[in-house]
């Protein structure tokens, strides 16, 4: 059962972003049946990476109350109290931040870590530093969005461009009602997702692990 769900992770559709990607290399691979053997498996070769780093899984929401889920695949690099980006207006106090670094073999499409309603999202120009380091928060080029939680409280969830990222994209628009799990955005091609948890949130994750976003239960919410 578990070798049937890698595989079709490995060969799940590709997101519509990766579309033009594939098109290019399909192009490159048939182009070079009129150049050479060499420039065809090139294509051949993008082809099939693009496929890769474009799948898009279908992923279980955990039915557990209170349950915030990773918003992306990749593996935790810190669990820290930080401030959230200025530019959301959720004022000075530090929450705690878990940060997930994709590599550019993870999927990378982010996912809505807890049902609410999109309050604000914020585009920031930026450096591409590699977004292993803790810097990359506040240096890298970054989209971030603020969540109202049903019982009031704010979340925030930031796209972090990396040090081979140069495109960040994002599918919901102020005032839209998410759902836990749902696709809100990617990031190409490898990148971090830094998640920001109100007070109350308890962390159940801890440096190294890996996550899978939509499914990974990266904290629980406590009363407010």
């Amino acid at each position: 059962m578990a070798l049937i769900e890698n595989l079709r992770s490995v060969f799940a559709p590709p997101h519509p972003v990766g579309r033009p990607f594939l098109l290019g290399a399909a192009a490159i691979m048939v182009g070079g049946l009129l150049v050479g053997l060499w420039l065809s498996l090139l294509g051949l070769a993008l082809l099939l990476f693009c496929f890769y780093f474009f799948r898009d899984p279908e992923r279980v929401v955990p039915a557990r109350p209170g349950a915030v889920v990773a918003p992306a695949d990749g593996r935790v690099v810190s669990v820290m109290p930080a401030v959230p980006p200025a530019e959301l207006g959720l004022g000075p106090a530090p929450m705690t931040r878990v940060a997930i670094f994709l590599s550019v073999m993870d999927v990378h499409v982010n996912r809505v870590p807890f049902s609410g309603v999109v309050t604000r999202i914020a585009y920031r120009h930026g450096k591409f530093v590699n977004a292993s380091l803790d810097k990359a928060s506040d240096h890298n080029e970054r989209n971030a969005l603020a969540l109202r939680l049903p019982d009031g409280r704010s979340m925030a969830v930031v796209q972090i461009a990396g040090l081979v990222a140069r495109r960040i994209v994002c599918q919901v628009r102020e005032g839209d009602s998410v759902t836990t799990g749902s696709r809100f955005g990617i990031i190409r091609f490898g990148s971090r997702t830094d998640l920001y948890l109100p007070a109350g949130a308890v962390p159940l994750v801890t440096v190294g692990q890996t996550m899978i976003g939509g499914e990974t239960v990266i904290a629980e919410l406590s009363a407010p």
